[in-house]
């Protein structure tokens, strides 16, 4: 008999569109670990959301190294025990990081990221949720966190579409593309229930799931 659900599951998407609020939710329900990121820790990332031009370098290495750490830590874990499951991708650091940073910074950027040894082991699944831009600014604005509110619309949108573009030729783990525009992925229980049941359900490749009316 087959697993019923994959050892390794990371869900991922751009700001705001709800991937901590379902990856907090899949490991409550699998009883497992949960690795978040950590983006309140980035002491620079306040300032980066007000002036985004002075900072930009040391936040997203502040990151970098921080991703790091914590993939190295899930690493060195058995990961032969029971689903695990994260909410971010450590591939996601070169994506902010080409929108972010100019291309000096980048370059720099590059050279630190080919002297770090990050041996990240390919999710058994990635959830990928999307959502419009605009539905995204709305829950940046809802969820309150202050320095967030300095993000504008066309940043939002650079960073949705980099993970379009990323995802189109995603190809490492199978991968789940979840519409989470009318998905109320904290509250809505006959949706969940109904990804749990496809997640079970999935092999390898690529699949959508489109949340029902209700």
């Amino acid at each position: 008999m087959s697993k019923r659900h994959p050892d390794y599951i990371v869900v991922e998407g751009p700001i705001g569109v709800g991937k901590t609020t379902l990856a907090k939710r899949l490991a409550k329900s699998f009883d497992t670990e949960l690795m978040l990121e950590l983006a309140t820790e980035n002491p620079f990332l306040p300032r980066f959301y007000s002036d985004p031009k002075t900072v930009a370098l040391p936040t997203q290495l502040f990151f970098l190294f921080q991703r790091a750490r914590q993939i190295e830590t899930l690493r060195q874990k058995d990961m032969f025990r029971s689903i695990q499951v994260s909410d971010f991708l450590i591939e996601k650091d070169k994506l902010f990081a080409s929108v972010n940073l100019d291309n000096d910074e980048l370059t720099l950027y590059q050279q630190v990221y080919d002297r770090l040894t990050i041996d990240a082991q390919a999710p058994d699944l990635v959830i990928y949720l999307q959502a419009p831009t605009e539905t995204l600014m709305q829950r940046i604005m809802e969820r309150g966190y202050d320095y967030e509110r300095a993000i504008n619309y066309s940043y939002l949108k650079k960073i949705s579409d980099a993970y379009i573009d990323f995802f189109y030729s995603y190809t490492m783990s199978p991968l789940l593309i979840v519409n989470t525009d009318d998905f109320d992925l904290s509250k809505d229980e006959k949706n969940y229930k109904l990804l749990l049941d496809h997640i079970g359900s999935l092999s390898s490749g690529r699949h959508y799931f489109n949340p029902v009316e209700l």
